[in-house]
């Protein structure tokens, strides 16, 4: 097959190359290029270039530095400054890898060739002619929740040949293969932006506003914070309160108010119900089967962060037309913007994903001397 290869410069992608490479496959790697916020170069992309470069030619490969700037800052960071003004926690993962990976970079690039190749951690199923997208080997590495707003025609173009091994392994086979990059530490940070502190991007694009970090059950002003966008539900670390641990629970946007509640089991940061706008269906919807329809509910496994730990739980349509997911056991830090991962029950198959959104407020009784 003709393959495009995204490479980053890691050892997952490369690992990719050495694979495809020994199976016969006529490949053309690929690394996409994104200048930083300010328009200058970003320094650690060259390094991930000079590494890229190393690979193609060891193996005697072409490679091609392709640039998605002006797209990746209008609709990734775009999307995520948007999202974070609003008070809402964004996925700038997910949208990279829906919208330039597989998008812009397939349109102008990737159709090309047969299929495009990545070094994520996910697997892909065919079942009943359809394809699937499905969990990797390594359930610490799974990375289906970064995959799950991509298109059905998106899936069917795609390899993940790393899906049926464990990290331990693909590390042992770049060491084999004296991949110049064997030894290199995994990126860390939001998709490929680089060696950018993410608190240092948003404070450079929404500066600093100070207000009070309130304690949720006393009301009491217990410390001050720099702007309710550094913050997100479920967050412990960073608070800089003493007495701890502290746990980020609400958000006032329009007063700049950030409520905290303390304890390792707090109720204030648990939550069971779980609203969802609207749900992305990768390859099929199951509300559109008999069974389902009649019944009004899908059951599924579920997530809504990037972690190994599953919930099990239920999604059924509201009459409002989005969607609630409601969880058998706790959920921590359920935060509106992040989205909720679907999975099949047996938690095989990545059935798609829906944004969380801001609960309705509930109505509140009125008693018999408010009513007269």
């Amino acid at each position: 097959m003709k393959i495009a290869v995204l490479v980053s410069g890691g050892v997952d992608s490369a690992v990719v190359v050495d694979k495809l490479y020994k199976e016969g496959h006529d490949l053309h790697l690929f690394y996409i290029r994104i200048g930083m916020d300010n328009g200058e170069g970003d320094c650690s992309a060259e390094e991930d270039i000079e590494m890229c470069t190393l690979i193609a030619r060891k193996y005697g490969l072409p490679l091609k530095v392709v640039s998605l700037h002006e797209e990746y800052w209008q609709h990734v960071m775009g999307y995520t400054l948007r999202t974070v003004k609003e008070g809402l926690t964004p996925h700038p993962d997910m949208m990279c890898n829906k919208m330039i990976k597989f998008g812009f970079f397939e349109e102008r690039w990737g159709k090309e060739f047969d299929k495009t190749a990545t070094g994520h951690y996910a697997s892909i199923r065919e079942k009943d002619g359809k394809y699937y997208l499905a969990t990797a080997a390594d359930p610490v590495k799974d990375q289906t929740d970064f995959l799950a707003q991509i298109s059905y025609d998106q899936l069917s173009h795609l390899l993940f040949p790393l899906g049926d091994l464990p990290k331990s392994e693909v590390r042992r086979l770049a060491s084999e293969a004296a991949l110049p990059n064997a030894v290199r530490k995994d990126s860390q940070g939001i998709c490929f932006l680089g060696k950018i502190n993410y608190n240092d991007f948003i404070e450079r694009h929404l500066g600093t506003k100070t207000g009070p970090v309130i304690e949720i059950e006393t009301g009491k002003k217990i410390g001050e914070h720099k702007g309710y966008w550094f913050y997100t539900i479920g967050q412990r670390k960073g608070l800089g309160l003493s007495g701890g641990p502290w746990y980020v629970v609400r958000k006032n946007v329009r007063d700049n108010v950030v409520y905290v509640s303390n304890g390792y089991d707090t109720r204030a940061q648990y939550g069971r119900t779980i609203p969802v706008e609207e749900i992305h269906w990768i390859t099929e919807d199951p509300f559109a089967s008999s069974d389902s329809r009649d019944e009004g509910e899908v059951t599924v496994s579920f997530k809504t962060r990037h972690s190994p730990e599953f919930y099990n739980g239920k999604v059924k349509k509201t009459p409002e037309g989005g969607f609630l997911i409601e969880s058998e056991s706790d959920v921590q830090g359920i935060a509106p913007g992040q989205f909720a991962i679907l999975y099949t029950p047996d938690r095989e198959l990545c059935l798609g994903s829906g944004m969380i959104s801001i609960p309705t407020p509930k109505k509140r009784k009125r008693n018999k001397k408010e009513e007269n």
